[in-house]
C-alpha cells in the first residue's frame, strides 16, 4: 500500500473544489441520462451541497407542462422494460421525485434562456420544478468554484 506524502496530499487538495457546490449541466433528452440527474441531484442535497442544475437542449421538454415521453437510445431500448421493472421493485423514486427531494433541501433548476427562446417556450410553459430562466453566463458565474457536470 503505497502511502501520500504530504505534497501529494496538498496538491490534491489544491485541485479540489472552494466551494461545496455542484453544478449540472442537462442537455440530454433521453431517458437513460435523467435517473443519473435525479440521483446526483439529490445526493449531493442531502450532502448539504450547494446544488445548481442547468437545464438546456433536448432536456428542456422534460421540464415543460406538456408531458413528454422519455425516448431510450437505441442501443438502450431493449433494456428499458427491465430497468422500469426493477427500479419499481427497488421501490427508486422517479427522477423527478427525486429533484423534488432536492429541491426541498434547496437545490434550484435553471432553464437555459437562449434554448428556451430558440424553441418558442418562457418561463410560464415549464413545470414548478423549474426556477426561472438563466443565460449561460449567468449559470457559469453560480457555478464557479464547483464541481460540475455536464449529461
Amino acid at each position: 500500500m503505497s502511502k501520500t506524502t504530504p505534497a501529494a496530499a496538498e496538491a490534491q487538495a489544491a485541485t479540489r473544489p472552494t466551494t461545496n457546490r455542484i453544478s449540472i449541466i442537462m442537455f440530454s433528452g433521453t431517458a437513460d441520462k435523467f435517473i443519473p440527474l435525479g440521483v446526483l441531484t439529490e445526493a449531493a442535497a442531502a450532502m448539504g451541497m450547494d446544488v445548481e442544475i442547468f437545464v438546456t437542449g433536448f432536456a428542456l421538454q422534460a421540464f415543460t407542462k406538456v408531458h413528454h415521453e422519455l425516448p431510450f437510445p437505441a442501443e438502450f431500448a431493449a433494456m428499458a422494460p427491465a430497468l422500469a421493472q426493477g427500479m419499481q421493485a427497488a421501490k427508486v423514486a422517479s427522477w423527478e421525485q427525486m429533484l423534488w427531494q432536492a429541491k426541498e433541501m434547496g437545490a434550484r433548476v435553471h432553464a437555459c434562456s437562449m434554448m428556451s427562446e430558440v424553441m418558442g417556450l418562457k418561463l410560464e410553459d415549464y413545470g414548478d420544478l423549474v426556477d426561472d430562466l438563466v443565460g449561460a453566463a449567468t449559470f457559469l458565474e453560480t457555478a464557479a468554484g464547483g464541481e460540475t457536470f455536464f449529461i
